[in-house]
């Protein structure tokens, strides 16, 4: 059965040498691809990795400036923390999102969160401010809060938290974010210079 799939798959003698260097260029491409959008950097955990987009550049300035700075990354609110295989295939599935979005430019100017972002976010914060939450005397002295964790989102009343009001880069005009590595190789910036010099 293999044999028969690979003797199909293979192509005449005359055609060999022009499918080989097809795929070379294709495999290559790809590779590039991988390269120049940073690809290996979404494996991680580093917050600067979500700038590698400049629309999200208010977002993480806003969180470098806030408290849970110190103890928490993008990553750790965002992405679900339960299990590795949910951990990951959210990440995979979130970022294709964005990649298809920023690759055809369609990503809107104010940024708004998903509903499977939203609920990845409330069971971190519950995750992360279980101690809080469940206090007996935060739910003697305030009436209302039993009420408000069952039926609420966290972020309805915290909004504000860890990013504050940012409705777009303009909200912060004067944020300092680091800027990703250009993927572009140094001899091609010398020969770009080149041309436009002469």
């Amino acid at each position: 059965m293999i044999k028969r799939i690979i003797q199909y798959l293979t192509p005449p003698d005359k055609w060999k040498f022009p499918v080989i260097i097809l795929t070379g260029i294709f495999v290559g491409l790809g590779f590039y691809v991988f390269y120049i959008a940073n690809m290996p950097s979404y494996l991680s955990d580093n917050p600067a990795t979500c700038v590698n987009c400049h629309v999200m550049a208010p977002q993480f300035a806003t969180w470098n400036h806030s408290a849970h700075r110190e103890v928490a990354v993008c990553n750790d609110c965002h992405v679900p923390q339960d299990n590795i295989f949910k951990h990951y295939l959210f990440k995979a599935t979130d970022g294709l999102r964005h990649a298809y979005m920023f690759t055809f430019r369609l990503e809107p100017q104010v940024m708004t969160i998903k509903q499977a972002g939203k609920d990845a976010v409330q069971n971190n914060c519950i995750r992360c401010h279980e101690h809080v939450i469940y206090d007996s005397k935060m739910a003697s002295t305030h009436p209302m809060f039993e009420a408000n964790i069952k039926d609420k989102y966290c972020s309805e009343c915290h909004r504000d938290t860890p990013h504050g009001r940012v409705k777009s880069a303009s909200s912060v005009p004067d944020a300092r974010v680091p800027l990703p590595p250009s993927p572009v190789p140094d001899w091609l910036k010398r020969e770009t210079k080149k041309v436009k010099t002469n």
